[in-house]
């Protein structure tokens, strides 16, 4: 095999320099021809970061044998080219840094060592709310609010950007992360320091995916993990598999990615690939638009993937000059990729790479479809919604079920608004949201729902008014096109104005209900609904009071609006009855493919890209405004409810302090399957009788100026009184649901923050026991951050999500997991045990440890640091613990 680490020079830009680039294509060994193409941009990495050689001797005879290295955990460091935040996790991040710098400080080091090295873009895009929708002035009113209650948040952001090089702000109103990244950030292949190299992204939002749709590898990471990654330490990851997804056939004609999406979700739900990569290919690929393989590509969470990766084709190097990217680059872009093998044919079987394993999908298989009520593996077939809704309304309490009795299946509730009189049932629409990265970042389903739009306000079709209906685009791109377009007004007549360039519903900042329609809900005990393009609909997540919420393309987001309820079957019963006496049915007003197509090609240009991201980082007047200090070293104001100063380096030492056995720990809370990120640390709004109000109505605030849970996330007093204080928590100690536990040594049931208070001042360490997927969705760091302020010392799971896992890690809680075929079932565990967990003095990667009970049980549990990247970060007390030490000394 020749050397790997020569570096090729070629004139690939005649008016440029050479640049210089790692051509491993010309390897004399025709594995790497048949590797994975994400695994390719892994091993380049893993050498260009490490000066010419890898960590490990051999680890690129490890990589070419990567079918047989990938079950013996082959650390591969990897360490991304650029790092992408979002404010809720960008927020935390900057205040950790701000506290690093002082605990270096402390340790006798120099504070702006603690600095990003790599670049990084921090979008703020999850601060505004729906607070006002269906009026032309909703967009301004909800950003004049979002600065008003965020003003002291942004003021800190807007210091970080100036005290830390390398980091860039891209102001709230800008748009979505993803979509953003897409549209503008990302550049596919890196022209920077004298080497052509790929782009490469991880991100604190687990939907960073989306953006290995255009070709760019990138994956979410918990925000303590990209806080290392910024101050330079790689990503140590065992060489993951790589599951080949092969797509053949065309789509049916009213079929959209949406669909697509949905489908793939449940069907790689079904296949398991947690921990995997999941790499696109065959000639269905070539059917699908960047925007549609962004589509997929950004749900790879919900299916438990590590990565989706599409590798570039022509059709992503066309979408970069569509999007107004300098041709010359991507002329460059295109024959850097050539020369070194990574531009991909889709049609051409014979590049087709050896999989781990392959799964097929025929794209003509997918129907029309829609996803829940509770999660998004749930595929439903719009044509089987209204009798599948009916049957969770009476199944058992759970993923598909309300346990309504079957006498208050039919119930009605009369309510009035705005002086008017209408009538609330089980599975009546109250929110209606165009919403999310997943969706709005593709013209065809964007244009498709405002020609929908134009054929139901033409046919005489209207939207109750007490449905909240909303638009929230990922980027200003997407307003442009609709209003030139000629469909916008169409939307706006039936209520989906522009309410804000953020997640907004999609992240549970849906604002509130009108109070009618909130009375009517719970006078009834009804079942309500929410329908949205968004990625998540875990229970608690997109409002408090839609119990039911369906994931769905924006054309059937106001398919549903109009219908006014979930229990309808778009075959048989019309969506309305016009003015006239007519009956509209959803395939009198569904615009063609070919309709939508041509809007596309003529309204969706390169211009609009241009004009619209050439004044993103000034044209937010309010953002300028922000008059902030330069010091390098942050002012903590000790009045602030938004910035603290955290706990987490208190007391912190150059000297390391041995993992100690953790002794007679309770069990705080007792978990069954899927329990998300949403139920340990939820990010909407801030109940009234909760912890987290009752200490910030302590500081003096009213109830409106509570603002939400993820608004708050740089401060710890608050968010830790915010874990597993989501109101749908079901926690098996209690019979009901809500953010409560049993305090063992008393007796007595007492939100957890209180219980865990109770604990902790009595020096009794806890534990978490769970099923399933422990810490499926976003990516949050406070999921970890909270149980660990709370004296949560280890989690005891049957399976972890992957970010999750890594955030526990990061904190130095303990991830253990039961051994295979165990669980607390199997094991008789009730959770009202005392758990001895012994830590041994010599630690390895995932190695069984004991865990002894006081009822005189002793059972063993697999300690899931995978790494002895890991290991170090465990014996530091955490990641960050571990990078202070190293830049103290």
């Amino acid at each position: 095999m020749s050397n790997p680490f020569v570096q090729i020079v070629e004139p690939l830009d005649p008016k440029q320099p050479l640049k210089k680039f790692f051509n491993l294509s010309k390897l004399e060994d025709v594995r790497y021809a048949r590797l994975p193409f994400s695994i390719r941009i892994l091993l380049e990495a893993a050498i260009r970061n490490c000066d010419g050689f890898l960590v490990k001797k051999g680890d690129v005879e490890n990589i070419l044998n990567w079918k047989v290295m990938q079950h013996k955990n082959v650390e591969v460091p990897f360490k991304p080219a650029r790092v992408i935040l979002q404010d809720f996790t960008g927020v935390p991040a900057v205040v950790d840094f701000a506290a690093m710098r002082d605990a270096v400080k402390k340790l006798g080091g120099d504070p702006e060592k603690i600095n990003p090295i790599c670049p990084a873009d921090l979008v703020i895009d999850h601060s505004i709310q729906v607070d006002f929708n269906r009026q032309s002035d909703s967009l301004q009113k909800n950003q004049d609010l979002e600065f008003e209650r965020n003003k002291e948040r942004f003021e800190f952001l807007k210091w970080g950007s100036q005290a830390f090089k390398n980091l860039r702000i891209v102001p709230p109103g800008s748009g979505i992360i993803h979509q953003v990244n897409l549209e503008y950030l990302a550049r596919v292949v890196m022209d920077q320091d004298g080497y052509y190299y790929p782009d490469s992204v991880v991100g604190t939002d687990s939907h960073t995916t989306m953006i290995d749709g255009l070709g760019v590898l990138g994956w979410g990471v918990g925000g303590i993990e990209a806080e290392a990654v910024m101050l330079g330490q790689p990503i140590s990851m065992v060489l993951p598999e790589v599951v080949g997804y092969k797509l053949v056939g065309n789509p049916q004609p009213l079929v959209t990615s949406t669909d697509i999406v949905l489908t793939i979700t449940k069907h790689l739900r079904q296949v398991g690939v947690v921990g995997k990569f999941v790499e696109f290919f065959g000639p269905g690929v070539a059917q699908l638009s960047i925007a549609d393989r962004a589509t997929i590509a950004n749900m790879c969470p919900e299916y438990g993937a590590t990565a989706a990766y599409f590798p570039v084709d022509d059709i992503s190097i066309g979408y970069l000059i569509q999007t107004g990217r300098d041709k010359e680059k991507v002329m460059c872009t295109k024959r850097y990729l050539e020369t070194v093998g990574m531009l991909r044919d889709f049609k051409n079987s014979s590049q087709d790479p050896d999989f781990t394993q392959v799964v097929e999908l025929d794209l003509h298989t997918v129907v029309p479809c829609c996803s829940g009520p509770k999660r998004p593996q749930d595929k439903v077939a719009v044509s089987d919604m209204k009798k599948d809704f009916e049957t969770c309304l009476g199944a058992k309490q759970g993923f598909k079920g309300f346990q309504i009795a079957p006498d208050r299946h039919n119930s009605i509730v009369k309510f009035n608004f705005e002086g008017c009189d209408f009538e609330l049932a089980h599975g009546s629409v109250v929110i209606a949201a165009i919403t999310s990265c997943t969706n709005t970042s593709n013209p065809s389903v964007m244009l498709g729902a405002g020609l929908l739009a134009k054929k139901a306000v033409e046919a005489g079709l209207t939207v109750k008014p007490y449905i909240k209906t909303s638009l929230s685009p990922g980027s200003g791109v997407v307003t442009y096109y609709l209003r030139e377009s000629g469909v916008m007004r169409y939307l706006s007549q039936l209520g989906f104005d522009v309410v804000g360039y953020g997640c907004m519903t999609c992240i549970g900042n849906s604002g509130p209900l009108p109070e009618s329609v909130v009375e009517a809900i719970t006078q009834g005990d009804l079942v309500a609904v929410g329908v949205l393009s968004g990625n998540r609909n875990f229970e608690g997540r997109v409002h408090p009071h839609t119990r039911a919420n369906y994931l769905a393309s924006p054309p059937l987001v106001i398919a549903y609006a109009i219908a006014g309820t979930i229990r309808i079957d778009f075959e048989k019963e019309p969506l309305g009855i016009n003015a006239s006496g007519k009956k509209i049915f959803l395939k009198d007003i569904w615009p063609t493919r070919n309709e939508i197509q041509a809007v596309e090609r003529q309204f969706v240009i390169p211009g609009m890209f241009k004009e619209v991201y050439q004044k993103i980082e000034t044209v937010n007047k309010s953002w300028n405004s922000l008059d902030v200090p330069s010091d390098k070293l942050y002012t903590w104001n000790p009045k602030s409810t938004y910035i603290k100063s955290p706990p987490f380096f208190d007391g912190l030492t150059l000297a390391l302090q041995t993992p100690k056995t953790i002794e007679d720990a309770y069990v705080l809370l007792s978990f069954g399957d899927s329990v998300t990120t949403d139920h340990i640390s939820p990010a909407g709004n801030i109940a009234r009788n909760s912890p987290a109000a009752r200490y910030l109505t302590s500081r003096g605030l009213t109830p409106r100026e509570f603002n939400s849970y993820g608004s708050r996330r740089g401060n710890d007093a608050v968010m830790a009184r915010g874990t597993f204080a989501n109101i749908r928590l079901v926690n098996k100690f209690i019979d009901k649901q809500g953010p409560q536990t049993i305090h063992f040594p008393s007796g007595e049931i007492l939100d957890v923050f209180d219980a865990a208070e109770r604990y902790k001042q009595a020096g009794h360490p806890l534990i978490v026991l769970a099923g399933k997927e422990y810490g499926a969705g976003s990516s949050r760091d406070w999921a970890a951050k909270g149980p660990f302020l709370l004296g949560v010392k280890a989690v005891l799971a049957e399976s972890y999500e992957r970010i999750h896992r890594s955030n526990l890690v990061g904190m130095g809680v303990i991830p253990l997991q039961y051994l295979p075929g165990e669980d607390a079932g199997t094991l008789g565990l009730t959770g009202r045990e005392r758990y001895t967990i012994i830590i041994p003095e010599k630690l390895k990667p995932q190695m069984n440890v004991q865990i002894k009970l006081d009822t005189g049980k002793t059972f063993h549990a697999i300690m899931r640091f995978d790494t002895d990247v890991e290991l170090a970060y465990f014996h530091n007390g955490g990641i960050l613990n571990y990078m202070i030490r190293k830049m103290a000394s």
